[in-house]
C-alpha cells in the first residue's frame, strides 16, 4: 500500500480510542448499576491490567516481522496452529462484538427519535445499522482514519463536560445508596465487574491489527495502543463515577441511554438530548471502525494463507471489500438469533461471550513475548520489562476469563475448540506463507 494511502499515528491512535469507547461507554453505566458504584475499583484494576496489555502488545508491534497482528504474535511460540487460532477466535469476537455495538447504536436511537421498538424492528434495525456501517468502511484506510476522528469528539466532549459540570451536580447520597446494592461481599463484585470492564477495553488491540495499513508501524502502532489506552481509562473511570453520583441507581439500570439521563438530570431534557445524538454519532462510528478492523484481521489472515483466498480482495480505496460482505452476512445471521425483548439484555448476552472469545487470542500472544523477542534478537535486558508484563498481562486475561462465568466459558471453549478442528481439517491444504515477499495487498479489484 502507498504511503498516501495509509494512516499517520493520530488517525490511528483516534481508531484505537474510538474502538475502546465508542461503544463501551455508552451502556456500560446501565450496565454496572446493578452491581454498584463499588465498581470503582474494578474499574482501576482493569484500567492498571489494560495498560499493562497495551504495553507488552506495543513491544510487539515494535519487533516482529510477522504480519497478522496477533496471530503474528502467537506463531513465534505457538506455530502456525496458533495464527490460525488466535485469527479465527478474533474474528468470531468481533462478529459478535460489533452486533452488540449495533445494538447500543439502536438503543441510543431510539432514545434520541422517543421510539418503542419491538424485538422484531430492534432486531432489523440492528441489521441496518451493520449493513450500513460496513459500507463506509469501504471508504478505505486513509479517509477512514479521518471518520474516525468524529467519533472520537463526539464521544470525548460528553466525558469531558461531565468532569467540568458534573461535580457540581454530583450527590453523595445518590452515589453511597448504589455503592453496593445486592450487598455483595467485596471479591463478587470485582468477579462479576471485570468481564463487563473488559469489554470497555477491547479494542486497545486493534492499532496492532491494523499495523499493516499504517505508516511506520514499528513506531506508531505502540504509540496508538498506549496513548489510546491511556485516554479510554481516564474517560471511562471518571466518566462512570461521575453518573453514580448523578441518576439514582434503579432509574439507571433501566436506562438505555445513560450519558442522555445524566445529562437530563443536570441541564434539562434538551441537553439529555443533544448529548444522546453525540453518542448515537460516537457509537456508529466505532461500529464503522470495527467493521473495518474485523475485515482487516481477515484479509491479513487470508493474505498469509491462513483464511480463504477469496476474503483477501481489496477495491480500489485498499478495502477488503470481499471479506466486509461475507462477515456482515454472518452478523446479520447472529442477530436474527440473539433477539431479545430488551436491548440491554441482549447487548449484556453479546458483549460476555466476545470478551471470552476475544480472551484467546490475548492469552497466546502474551504466552509468545518471550519468544518474539529472543526470535528478534532483542537484548535480555531490553526485553525484561516487556516480559513481566505479559506474564501480569496473562494473569489478568485468565482472571477476566474467569469472571465471564462458567456458562460463557464453556461457550468461549467451544469455540476454541471449533478452530482446532478447522485447523486439523484444512491445514494440510494451506498455501501458508508467514513473511509475503512484497505486499500484504493484492493486485486491486476495480470496484
Amino acid at each position: 500500500m502507498s504511503k498516501s494511502k495509509k494512516m499517520g499515528v493520530v488517525q490511528l491512535t483516534t481508531v484505537t480510542a474510538i474502538n475502546m469507547m465508542g461503544s463501551g461507554i455508552i451502556l456500560l453505566p446501565a450496565t454496572l448499576a446493578e452491581i454498584g458504584t463499588a465498581s470503582i475499583f474494578a474499574w482501576i484494576l482493569a484500567s492498571i491490567g489494560a495498560t499493562i496489555l497495551a504495553y507488552a502488545f506495543a513491544r510487539c508491534g515494535m519487533h516482529t516481522s510477522k504480519v497478522g497482528g496477533m496471530g503474528g504474535y502467537a506463531e513465534y511460540r505457538f506455530g502456525r496452529a496458533g495464527n490460525f487460532l488466535s485469527n479465527f477466535c478474533y474474528t468470531i469476537s468481533l462478529i459478535i462484538a460489533n452486533a452488540a455495538i449495533a445494538s447500543g447504536v439502536v438503543s441510543y436511537g431510539s432514545y434520541v427519535f422517543g421510539l418503542t421498538l419491538s424485538p422484531v424492528e430492534v432486531c432489523m434495525a440492528t441489521i441496518g445499522v451493520l449493513i450500513l456501517a460496513a459500507t463506509i468502511s469501504l471508504v478505505g484506510p486513509k479517509k477512514f482514519g479521518k471518520f474516525t476522528s468524529l467519533g472520537v469528539f463526539c464521544v470525548v466532549s460528553p466525558v469531558v463536560g461531565l468532569l467540568l459540570c458534573g461535580f457540581f451536580f454530583f450527590d453523595t447520597g445518590i452515589y453511597s445508596e448504589a455503592w453496593n446494592p445486592g450487598n455483595l461481599p467485596f471479591y463478587d463484585i470485582m468477579k462479576d465487574s471485570i468481564a463487563v470492564i473488559i469489554w470497555a477495553f477491547l479494542g486497545l488491540e486493534t492499532a496492532c491489527a491494523n499495523s499493516d495499513t499504517v505508516e511506520n508501524p514499528e513506531k506508531n502502532v505502540p504509540i496508538a495502543v498506549l496513548a489510546g489506552t491511556l485516554l479510554a481509562g481516564a474517560c471511562y473511570t471518571t466518566s462512570t463515577a461521575i453518573i453514580g453520583g448523578l441518576v439514582p441507581y434503579k432509574e439507571l439500570m433501566a436506562s438505555g441511554a445513560p450519558f442522555g439521563l445524566a445529562y437530563a438530570t443536570m441541564f434539562g431534557e434538551k441537553a439529555g438530548y443533544i448529548i444522546s445524538c453525540m453518542l448515537v454519532c460516537s457509537c456508529f462510528v466505532s461500529l464503522t471502525a470495527w467493521q473495518f478492523t474485523v475485515s482487516e484481521v481477515a484479509r491479513e489472515a487470508s493474505s498469509i494463507g491462513l483464511f480463504p483466498k477469496f476474503l483477501s480482495k481489496v477495491n480500489r480505496f485498499r478495502s477488503p471489500y470481499v471479506a466486509i460482505g461475507s462477515l456482515v452476512a454472518i452478523q446479520v445471521i447472529m442477530t436474527l438469533s440473539t433477539m431479545s425483548p430488551t436491548l440491554l439484555k441482549q447487548f449484556n448476552v453479546l458483549i460476555n461471550l466476545a470478551v471470552m472469545i476475544n480472551l484467546i487470542p490475548y492469552l497466546l500472544a502474551m504466552g509468545a513475548v518471550s519468544d518474539l523477542q529472543k526470535a528478534e534478537g532483542i537484548p535480555h535486558d531490553k526485553a525484561k520489562l516487556a516480559n513481566a508484563a505479559a506474564i501480569v498481562g496473562g494473569i489478568y486475561s485468565c482472571y477476566a476469563v474467569y469472571g465471564c462465568g462458567w456458562t460463557v466459558i464453556l461457550e468461549g471453549a467451544f469455540v476454541a475448540a471449533m478452530g482446532l478442528v478447522i485447523y486439523a481439517l484444512i491445514s494440510s491444504r494451506l498455501r501458508y506463507a508467514p513473511t509475503p515477499e512484497v505486499s500484504t495487498y493484492p493486485p486491486i479489484d476495480k470496484k
